[in-house]
């Protein structure tokens, strides 16, 4: 089953049990396909739908960050349950370890040997870890691995 369907059946299932904050997440990422699809003119497969959730729960990890910070814990807490539901769709993403594991391979097939090297691990480790781990983390671990 496509992701997409999968969301479709969720959206089923949520309307079924009235859990509106379920049926609300998933209504929005059905809304966020469909935009890309007509911007696009082309089908989303399950790695652009992926991408487009992963964007979403960024957005959400800001906007609940915000709400903290400006005390509406209320807010925070209504993106953070958004959060867990697109959670549900996205594949299990990587550990530190696993990451750091990932730089150190990319570093050592590319040959980098300092910052000036970061844009082409970066690339090679942007194809093999999208949609598997957060590229904010990776860069980080890029960072540590090449000024060390």
């Amino acid at each position: 089953m496509t992701l997409k369907a999968q969301l479709t059946e969720d959206m089923k299932t949520a309307m079924r049990a009235k859990d509106s904050t379920t049926l609300s997440t998933v209504r929005l990422v059905n809304a966020a396909i469909k935009q890309f699809e007509v911007d696009e003119r082309t089908e989303a497969d399950d790695a652009k739908v992926i991408s487009l959730i992963t964007k979403m729960v960024k957005q959400r990890k800001d906007s609940a960050q915000i709400y903290s910070d400006a005390g509406r814990q209320d807010l925070a807490d209504k993106e953070n349950a958004e959060i867990d539901v697109l959670n549900r769709y996205l594949p299990q993403m990587l550990s530190a370890a696993e990451i750091q594991a990932e730089v150190a391979a990319a570093v050592a097939e590319t040959g980098a040997s300092g910052m000036a090297d970061m844009g082409k691990v970066m690339g090679v480790l942007k194809s093999k870890l999208a949609g598997k781990a957060d590229m904010g983390e990776v860069n980080k671990h890029l960072k540590a691995a090449l000024t060390a």
